[in-house]
């Protein structure tokens, strides 16, 4: 009996003392071994931050080494840079230098001042490495082209706003002043149709882009210029440089496919693609869809679907994942009710999307785009097919709409690269969009019901 009292009252001890163990263990496992989301979180978005805004991936090797840009880049005037939609982030600026800027007591016609912005990380997407000085190297970011800012100083200089896309920029000018574009050309002839190109044509190519665009395809098919003419879909004429427009990179979670054309991956594929294939960063990228000759007869001669780089020497696969999570967590701009849109329109406009403008079959809200595959052929869209037989999908994506009214009305860019909608910026207004749509679909939409989806469109 003494024995039974025993052993009841040693078990207890022992069975407490599990649970303390226990309880141990869970709270180092919850601590450092199952980690912290939140803390995981905050680590991504600052490493994604100073990745987006200021890593090259080592494409200096590249725009430095081989198409020798720093030359062209020293004696670039501030007057010209800015011309060009390169941009200037006044919080990279002493008080004192924005006071001046803003006073107009800074020489824009002077390269030294150019120089010294890009050596004090003020250029959005510009890299420099100096030498007793002097400009030795030059590399470009995912900022340069994603990136604005809000014209608080000047225009062009102002607060920097990550994950806009910059319509101003104008990459294919900025490209041609490179003094070496021989591995561009070298590249080209790898397209039967471009055999004989020579740097100047490439010249007159990158020059015919124009703001805010950028042809990323070119460098897997060599097609320079849709040779299609269309109707109510409009393309204004034929032989119209193939470009399309530099997207966002805001309001990208929730949704699959991210570019203009559809099939290609979600914004993580692009990055790696752009990041090994277009700025040409030191990294590892793979996509056995560029063996297709027939399609990218480039790419596949190339083998631009099969770099790979030694694991200690990739620049780039180790910050897909900090630079995707820093992508998602930028949301869309929100538009300001009386101020971006009218709302007593946009209120009838939201019915009309739902209802009769029949626009939620494909853009649904609240997510602006589809859940799921999000993309369409199009004979769906009644257009041509130009850009979507450049990509692995021969469809476009369905855009996600929020934030339109940013380019509807203009806002962060010069006025004549306002509006410009559609994977090409072929409708200069979401009112153009709109009587498209209207004509295509057969919607029977008034003037005032035209009006009025224009408004919500502004307003989502």
């Amino acid at each position: 009996m003494k024995l039974l009292h025993a052993t009841l009252f040693v078990l207890p001890a022992v069975f407490l003392t599990g649970i303390a163990m226990t309880n141990s263990v869970d709270g180092e496992m919850g601590s450092q071994f199952l980690g912290s989301a939140e803390d995981n979180s905050k680590q991504l978005i600052e490493q994604g931050r100073q990745i987006f805004r200021f890593d090259t991936y080592g494409d200096e090797a590249f725009w430095t080494d081989q198409l020798q840009i720093q030359q062209a880049v020293k004696s670039l005037t501030p007057r010209t840079a800015l011309a060009l939609g390169l941009k200037v982030d006044a919080g990279a600026l002493s008080p004192s230098i924005v006071e001046a800027i803003k006073h107009g007591n800074v020489n824009l016609n002077d390269p030294a001042v150019t120089l010294q912005l890009i050596k004090q990380n003020a250029v959005l997407g510009v890299v420099g490495t100096f030498n007793n000085n002097s400009l030795s190297k030059v590399g470009f970011t995912c900022a340069l082209c994603h990136s604005t800012v809000d014209n608080s100083v000047a225009p062009g200089i102002g607060k920097r706003i990550d994950g806009l896309a910059n319509r101003d920029l104008n990459v294919g000018a900025i490209v041609a002043s490179a003094p070496n574009l021989q591995p561009v050309v070298n590249l080209l002839r790898l397209a039967p149709q471009d055999a004989g190109v020579t740097a100047q044509d490439v010249r007159n190519v990158l020059n015919a882009w124009g703001p805010g665009k950028f042809d990323a395809e070119l460098f897997l098919d060599g097609k320079a210029a849709n040779p299609q003419q269309v109707t109510n879909g409009v393309l204004t004429g034929t032989n119209v440089s193939g470009a399309t427009l530099l997207p966002n990179a805001r309001g990208l979670s929730g949704h699959n496919l991210h570019t203009w054309t559809g099939g290609w991956g979600s914004v993580t594929y692009w990055n790696a693609f752009v990041a090994v294939n277009e700025l040409h960063g030191i990294g590892t990228f793979f996509d056995e869809r560029f063996d297709d000759a027939a399609q990218f007869p480039i790419a596949a001669a190339a083998k631009l679907g099969h770099v790979s780089v030694n694991p200690d020497s990739d620049r780039v696969t180790g910050k897909l994942a900090a630079l995707h999570f820093y992508q998602l967590a930028l949301p869309a701009v929100h538009p300001r009710s009386g101020i971006d849109f009218d709302p007593v329109a946009a209120s009838r406009g939201d019915e009309l999307f739902s209802g009769k403008a029949n626009c939620n079959s494909c853009h649904h809200e609240p997510l602006w785009t589809e859940p799921g595959w999000n993309q369409h052929t199009a004979d769906e869209l009644k257009i041509d097919s130009f850009e979507a037989d450049r990509a692995p999908g021969h469809a476009y994506q369905t855009m996600n709409l929020a934030g339109l009214f940013v380019r509807e009305r203009g806002l962060f860019m010069f006025p004549q690269n306002k509006g410009r909608f559609y994977h090409d910026g072929r409708f200069p207004t979401l009112l153009d969009v709109v009587i498209s749509y209207d004509s295509r679909f057969n919607l029977g939409l008034t003037d005032e019901e035209k009006h009025d989806l224009v408004e919500y469109l502004k307003s989502l």
